[in-house]
């Protein structure tokens, strides 16, 4: 599809773009452009423009206004050695942006398009992307503008692309987590949306991690929602659990988990490593008497915007506890040196995971 480029009339001067790149912590500081598309039943997808990010003009009777017809994407672009800009893993965000659609009765987008306004904004911003341990964070949303008040999916919608450079996700630099398990709220129910990354299920744990945050936790451990019992995931991450004989353990999909494409990332590059990875029901009580016996060595959260990040504590109204060598985590380290690397193009993509966009050599 054609792309209309609109050019902004006042871009951001590029001694100011350098002063925010220094510092600009995490959703805070945007890129000059966006990237949008439109949907109707009757024309299918059309209009894709590429201009100055700016407001949206909706209606107020729009149906995600009412209905929450909305899901979005976490994937980010980086500036590697050679001076390109690369996507790690962009069609596995394609193809996760279709499965939400397709769960919340919305019009799916072709993976090469998706793949195509992702890498106009990139392109078009690539002096965004900053150097270092920073990178571009992409934020492809979808959502509908048809106006009307009725429970039905909608017939029009709006696919857009926004961009932010980041970095690190948690404030205070690379310290173990501590985390807050919730057992008050859950966060999906089997037959639910946890499967989908739809902005419902974050609103939905906001008041959670509201809690974790007043006890001094960085994030919230949510359970299983029909005995309380199983760990799930973070508010924003899965989990992982690392065993005294290397076997990495985490708790299965099954459609109340995000499927993350970090998550699957660090499951194939720990097997490809010969460690053996488990992917079963886990308990609260579970963790609690394997850290104390120091069967369990490590933990770590993983997902797009902070990586890898490893947990030192776990606070619960049932008894908190803390996990022994979590600082060190050895294989924390290992997977997240392996993955950190790759994304940003070193050698050994055997899986053709990293994907160079054109245009964007420094």
């Amino acid at each position: 599809m054609a792309f209309r480029h609109i050019p902004h009339p006042d871009p951001v001067p590029a001694d100011r773009r350098a002063r925010l790149l220094e510092d600009p912590g995490f959703g805070q500081v945007f890129t000059d452009h966006m990237v949008t598309i439109r949907f109707t039943r009757e024309k299918g997808w059309h209009d894709a423009e590429v201009k100055p990010r700016g407001p949206f003009l909706i209606d107020p009777a729009a149906a995600v206004l009412h209905y929450a017809q909305e899901i979005f994407e976490g994937m980010k672009a980086y500036r590697t050695a050679g001076g390109e800009v690369a996507l790690f893993r962009a069609g596995a965000n394609a193809e996760r942006f279709n499965a939400s659609a397709a769960r919340m009765a919305m019009p799916e987008l072709p993976v090469d398009l998706f793949l195509q306004g992702v890498e106009e904004l990139v392109r078009i911003d690539r002096d965004w992307v900053p150097g270092g341990e920073g990178s571009l964070y992409l934020r492809p949303f979808m959502f509908s503008d048809e106006p009307f008040l009725g429970v039905r999916p909608a017939n029009s919608y709006v696919f857009c692309v926004i961009a932010c450079p980041v970095g690190p996700y948690f404030k205070g630099g690379a310290k173990p987590l501590k985390l807050f398990v919730s057992e008050d709220y859950t966060r999906a129910a089997p037959g639910g949306t946890g499967a989908a990354k739809c902005g419902g299920n974050y609103a939905a744990s906001l008041v959670a991690q509201a809690e974790a945050a007043a006890k001094g936790c960085d994030q919230v451990i949510f359970l299983d929602a029909a005995e309380h019992r199983w760990i799930e995931e973070l508010g924003g991450m899965n989990i992982f659990f690392v065993f005294e004989d290397g076997t990495l353990l985490t708790p299965p999909l099954g459609g109340t988990i995000l499927p993350g494409i970090t998550r699957d990332s660090l499951i194939q590059l720990a097997r490809a490593e010969g460690l053996t990875v488990v992917e079963r029901p886990y308990s609260l009580d579970e963790w609690r008497a394997d850290a104390a016996s120091g069967k369990l060595t490590e933990a770590f959260a993983c997902g797009t915007a902070a990586v890898v990040a490893s947990i030192g504590e776990v606070v619960a109204a049932s008894g908190g506890f803390q996990i022994a060598g979590a600082a060190a985590g050895q294989v924390t380290t290992k997977l997240k040196a392996l993955l950190t690397e790759l994304q940003r193009g070193e050698p050994g993509d055997e899986r053709g995971w990293v994907r160079a966009v054109p245009g964007t050599r420094a």
